[in-house]
């Protein structure tokens, strides 16, 4: 590969073209104002460089950007693209990523509104994300050990799996198809709406009206804390290890937890069981 070392671009489409390029210790910034640095291009490897320049990466073919930063003027930074890994940098742009395929990210802080639309194979490892719309459209997603701030998050997501994670949020998993949370904190209103083959496995689930109008819904050993007005007209298999704040015209299938309030508008319509089991000693 080409090395370029401690080299500042600041012109426009600055590397338009290359291919088998390592970038070390580069700046993107400057008076010009350029913008679209590196487009149409492949096999780059980028390291310990500053971007500050919009829509740096698009159109790249098998990237590598490790130990940077993106500050929030970088906004578009990585847009149809495949094959790119990222690893301990800072991504603060405004859509960082879209319509890209096979990302793999690993330890990054990412601060981007509208981070990951319409993605496909996304890996994102210890790290942390700050998001308004986080991966909206997106399906093959694999999150571990993620902690996530944000609000519309996980709408319309397909095939996607998230394991040890933390999430604070509301109107997450709307829509989404397949998807499996697993061992993680889940904060926020509203959750899962409209969700088909949705599941929680050893999950903490935390908020007002969550799990509603959903399809082959399924909670493992999980606990629910300040949930009212639950699973409302959803269908549902549930093994709740706590206490139910209310749950709220279950369409059909089995909720067993500690203790609830059950309201049904109609009991012809809305024939979900609800057990009550016994408090262990150890559990009082």
């Amino acid at each position: 590969m080409k090395k370029i070392n401690g080299v500042r671009f600041g012109e426009e489409r600055a590397l338009y073209g290359l291919s088998d390029v390592h970038l070390i210790n580069c700046m993107f910034d400057g008076p010009e104002d350029g913008e679209s640095a590196i487009k149409e291009c492949s096999n780059f490897k980028i390291s310990k460089t500053f971007f500050n320049l919009r829509y740096p990466c698009w159109h790249v073919s098998t990237l590598s950007i490790k130990d940077s930063t993106m500050t929030e003027n970088c906004r578009a930074s990585l847009w149809y693209s495949n094959n790119i890994t990222i690893t301990n940098t800072k991504m603060h742009g405004i859509k960082a990523v879209r319509e890209c395929k096979s990302v793999t990210i690993d330890n990054c802080d990412i601060v981007s509104p509208e981070f990951g639309w319409f993605c496909d194979n996304v890996n994102v490892n210890d790290s942390t994300i700050d998001s308004v719309y986080v991966l909206l459209r997106s399906k093959n997603i694999v999150f571990n050990k993620v902690d996530f701030k944000g609000k519309y998050s996980f709408q319309y997501i397909e095939d996607s799996s998230f394991d040890k994670c933390k999430f604070d949020t509301k109107d997450a998993f709307w829509h989404s198809k397949n998807v499996t949370v697993k061992d993680s904190y889940v904060k926020g209103e509203y959750l899962g709406w409209y969700s088909e083959n949705l599941t929680f496995i050893n999950c903490t689930i935390e908020g007002t009206q969550p799990l509603c109008y959903c399809k082959n819904l399924t909670l493992i050993d999980c606990k629910m804390v300040g949930c009212d007005l639950a699973f409302e007209k959803s269908v549902v298999n549930a093994n709740i290890l706590s206490s139910i704040d209310s749950v709220k015209n279950v369409y059909n299938g089995i909720i067993t937890c500690f203790n609830t309030t059950i309201i049904n508008d109609d009991l012809d319509v809305y024939k979900g069981i609800i057990k009550i089991k016994k408090e262990e000693k150890n559990n009082k």
